[in-house]
């Protein structure tokens, strides 16, 4: 069973999370990617588990795009294919060569997707970032937080995966369908920062109409309510979501409370049972309280293994557990084909592919061009 992207060619220059995990996502929905990386003398061994994570079911090609005769390997394989997908500062690839504007013109249909940290344009294109800088800038970790403690670290990247990976998905499917009606490629501009300043969403909605700029503990969603954790007596933690009436009245009930209760009562009914207790408690109340569970817990989970996000993922004649594609689709299951392999392992069968002959692919090697 081919995925419902199984027609189209990536060529990824993206390194690190953003653009990884983004491409990932297009190969776990069929779509052929090969990762265009440089050429080293390894893989820092901290970062092999996230290598063959990210990496899952691409073909890597190892190539230094500084030396002479780089571009003209690069300008060939845009010839036969379909979507770029580059991570480097404004202007990076254009002084290789290998920019929007050049590449256009070799292959019309291209869809080129810049996705960086501020964009292309603007006073900071240039500025160095990471994920805590994008949600500072956006507006995002002003009001996420608490009065006494400020803005609350988050344990996973919300800028760089719900900002760029997933936009930078979003953004090349919908260039795709604008070709496959028009004929006509284009080049896909996403930042994080914008992204994550989208995701102000209810609150900028409120801005704009009423004025009313969201602060810490000031909203129903960030301590301005009972929403929020609550410790059990042996130092465990229960989430408690119930915004509404007849979910707040069955937590109460639960938690032998009245419904006149306010948040520092809940904790105080929290902390009189074991997370063990609560959790067979709630386990049949249908109230929007649930425990904090640890990675572990998660993963052995029955709800996320019927959903089967723990998957095998062929490791040479073994298998590798990784998180599953969360994408489910009634035509097709995901086709995992192999974990990420080390750099420029599919350098020699790329090159070939695109009609290079073995005794032109020697000597790129013997130069250094390629690996």
């Amino acid at each position: 069973m081919t995925g419902p992207l199984s027609s189209l060619k990536v060529l990824d220059f993206s390194t690190l999370l953003p653009g990884p995990y983004g491409t990932m996502m297009l190969a776990d929905m069929g779509a052929e990617v090969v990762c265009v990386e440089a050429v080293s003398q390894g893989q820092d061994k901290r970062f092999v588990p996230m290598r063959q994570y990210l990496g899952r079911s691409k073909r890597s090609l190892a190539i230094d795009l500084k030396k002479p005769g780089s571009q003209n390997i690069i300008k060939r394989l845009i010839e036969h294919y379909d979507i770029i997908v580059e991570q480097f500062r404004p202007g990076v690839m254009d002084k290789l060569s290998l920019g929007y504007e050049s590449l256009k013109k070799l292959n019309p249909k291209i869809i080129y997707c810049s996705l960086t940290g501020y964009g292309q344009t603007g006073p900071f294109k240039n500025r160095a970032g990471h994920d805590i800088n994008y949600l500072a800038t956006s507006g995002l970790s002003s009001y996420s937080g608490t009065k006494k403690e400020g803005p609350v670290l988050s344990g996973t990247q919300i800028a760089d995966i719900g900002g760029g990976s997933l936009h930078t998905v979003v953004g090349l499917l919908a260039a795709f369908i604008h070709r496959e009606k028009t004929g006509e490629g284009q080049k896909v501009d996403i930042s994080m920062t914008d992204a994550s300043f989208a995701f102000n969403s209810i609150h900028a909605a409120n801005y704009f109409v009423a004025g009313m700029e969201p602060a810490m503990e000031s909203t129903l969603l960030n301590g301005g309510s009972f929403y929020g954790y609550y410790e059990t007596s042996d130092k465990r933690y229960f989430s408690v979501g119930s915004l509404e009436p007849k979910f707040f009245a069955s937590m109460c009930e639960a938690l032998s409370i009245s419904p006149q209760s306010d948040s520092l009562e809940i904790e105080k009914a929290f902390k009189k049972k074991t997370y063990a207790k609560w959790c067979e408690i709630f386990s049949k109340i249908d109230a929007c309280v649930e425990p904090v569970l640890s990675f572990k817990e998660a993963v052995d989970h029955p709800q996320i293994k019927e959903r089967e996000m723990v998957v095998e993922v062929p490791d040479g004649e073994k298998f590798q557990k990784q998180v599953g594609n969360p994408l489910k689709f009634s035509s097709s299951k995901t086709n995992y084909k192999h974990i990420g392999g080390l750099p420029g392992k599919n350098t020699q069968e790329i090159l070939l592919e695109v009609g290079l002959k073995q005794e032109e692919i020697d000597s790129l090697k013997k130069e250094g061009v390629v690996q």
